[in-house]
């Protein structure tokens, strides 16, 4: 017999995984030597024009290799989409898409604001807009994986579409 997990015990697990995951986000963005993070190492580096980042990323691809491309492009999205997964999860405000984007933002900035005053990165306005379109990506299946669940749980209740035509 299979017994659904109560919203609080749901609630519970999603706010651990939550906890694990900033404190692995917190390791790999201000503490990992692999991902070149020495404190105060490095003087103040920054990138305040959009894209600039990114095209060099691309147009130097061969020479930096594709994992370095991946990591920086790809790397910036994918660690904020389960941001943007589990807010919805803790705060109802946090259920709209414009609030969880700024949301994203707003930590991506702060992030980027702790790396620029520790030296412990460089500050680029990129990583915010990869940042924020991750948290905005996890958002997105957050709100789907939901609807998918509401929907299979009302059908399992007797309430689907299939017997409102009978």
């Amino acid at each position: 017999m299979h017994l659904p997990m109560s919203k609080r015990k749901r609630r519970l697990v999603a706010g651990i995984l939550f906890v694990g995951y900033f404190l692995v986000l917190f390791y790999l963005l201000f503490f990992s030597e692999k991902m070149g993070r020495t404190p105060g190492m490095h003087a103040y580096r920054y990138n305040l024009t959009p894209f600039q980042e990114i095209k060099r990323f691309l147009m130097y691809q061969d020479t930096l290799g594709t994992g370095a491309v991946l990591l920086n492009i790809v790397g910036n999205v994918a660690a904020f989409v389960p941001f943007g997964a589990f807010i919805p999860v803790f705060s109802r405000r946090c259920r709209y898409f414009f609030v969880t984007m700024l949301y994203s933002f707003e930590l991506s900035l702060f992030v980027e604001l702790l790396q620029l005053i520790f030296k412990v990165g460089t500050f680029d306005v990129d990583d915010l807009m990869l940042n924020t379109l991750g948290g905005v990506i996890g958002f997105l299946i957050s709100f789907l994986v939901s609807h998918f669940l509401e929907k299979a749980e009302r059908k399992k209740c007797g309430g689907g579409d299939a017997e409102k035509k009978k």
